[in-house]
């Protein structure tokens, strides 16, 4: 302190302040530090009369208190209540002023503005009832009546821009055209339709054809490359040809014998089409006796939900077996028509759909549809 109180420079408080404040020495100064004689000092115009230091009222400042005290009439810079730290962090804690308004009370956050609402979509013109129906038929269906394809693989081929009418390209759907315009397909929609397969099961009794039951297995499980039926020119069993192969036909639960599924949209047409004259064979074992006048009534005479049955052909083999050719396939249909006659079916077995037929096909055994066969 000795060598610090030998050199007093103008403006410096007087010694005794120094030692009652113990940082004056790192204290800056409050007032106007002394001025070079040799350099006058630069004065402002006559009209702006110059303020000093001096004259400006000396701000009063509190001791510190503790080793490294802080003065706390110096106020923190503002800061954004909800600014995220520059280099990660938790987020900035609020401050009682967020939190509070001016009247001590807790402020309300204000609520978020409700979500636009979607426009509405636009209602469809309502087509006048005395308007001419519109001129032509759909294509899809066209191509459907036709046999080039179901109706839904028409839909995604003219999609896809492989349908061309008259020599022209369609790739909308529900164009219509005439009746008799001429429709051709691209190579890329004869490649994807000759990637579709058809297969023949022998149904085991306890399998269901279409929809599982509860507490029973559909039918296409079995189709799987342990349970096929190789032959020669056959293509190798991929997992993917069981997408959408579907049965087309009904074969019931109690019911064994040949069934078809397929991806071809054409195949299914012709077995299950409402114009389909596909006929189906079948040896049926039957317990009972049966009514004068039945057989005659099986081949043609009897109604199911009240609806009359195409005419039948049925014969009898010996005293328990009757042989039936069908060209439709309602619910449990040769059942129905037996009882109708006082006779129970105590088995079923399929054996022909159309020119194909169940062959040397073992029970749960499956084989594709070659070439060379057609329904």
């Amino acid at each position: 302190m000795s060598g610090f109180d030998k050199e007093k420079k103008p403006g410096q408080p007087p010694s005794e302040a120094a030692a009652d404040d113990p940082w004056a020495k790192w204290r800056k100064p409050t007032e106007t530090p002394a001025v070079d004689v040799a350099k006058p000092a630069k004065t402002r115009p006559a009209a702006e009369p110059v303020v000093t230091a001096a004259a400006e009222p000396a701000v009063k400042r509190e001791k510190p208190v503790g080793t490294l005290g802080v003065n706390k009439d110096v106020a923190p810079s503002p800061r954004a209540p909800n600014r995220k730290p520059l280099r990660g962090g938790p987020p900035p804690r609020q401050t009682a002023s967020a939190k509070y308004d001016a009247t001590g009370s807790k402020k309300v956050p204000a609520a978020k503005p409700a979500p636009l609402a979607k426009p509405a979509p636009a209602p469809r013109p309502e087509r006048d009832p005395n308007a001419p129906p519109p001129e032509g038929v759909r294509l899809s269906k066209v191509m459907s009546e036709r046999g080039m394809c179901s109706r839904r693989e028409a839909d995604l081929w003219i999609e896809r821009g492989w349908v061309f009418v008259d020599g022209e390209r369609v790739s909308e759907l529900g164009t219509r055209i005439k009746a008799d315009a001429e429709i051709s397909i691209s190579k890329e929609a004869k490649h994807d339709q000759a990637k579709q397969v058809t297969v023949l099961l022998n149904k085991p009794v306890g399998y269901v054809s279409g929809q599982p039951e509860p507490g029973f297995t559909p039918a296409i499980t079995l189709i799987t490359a342990d349970n096929q039926l190789k032959q020669s020119g056959d293509p190798e069993f991929k997992p993917w040809m069981l997408r959408s192969l579907a049965p087309s036909g009904r074969l019931d639960i109690d019911s064994t014998g040949l069934l078809v599924l397929t991806q071809d949209g054409r195949v299914a047409k012709k077995l299950i089409g409402d114009d389909s004259q596909v006929e189906k064979e079948y040896l049926v074992r039957v317990a009972g006796e049966m009514i004068k006048g039945g057989l005659e009534l099986l081949n043609h005479g009897l109604e199911l939900d009240g609806q009359a049955l195409k005419p039948a052909r049925v014969k009898q083999l010996n005293e328990d077996q009757l042989h039936f050719i069908l060209k439709e396939g309602k619910k449990r249909q040769i059942r129905r028509m037996c009882e109708l006659v006082g006779l129970r079916v105590i088995g079923l077995k399929r054996v022909r759909i159309g020119r194909v037929k169940l062959g040397d096909l073992e029970i749960g055994q499956w084989r594709f549809l070659r070439a060379d066969e057609a329904f």
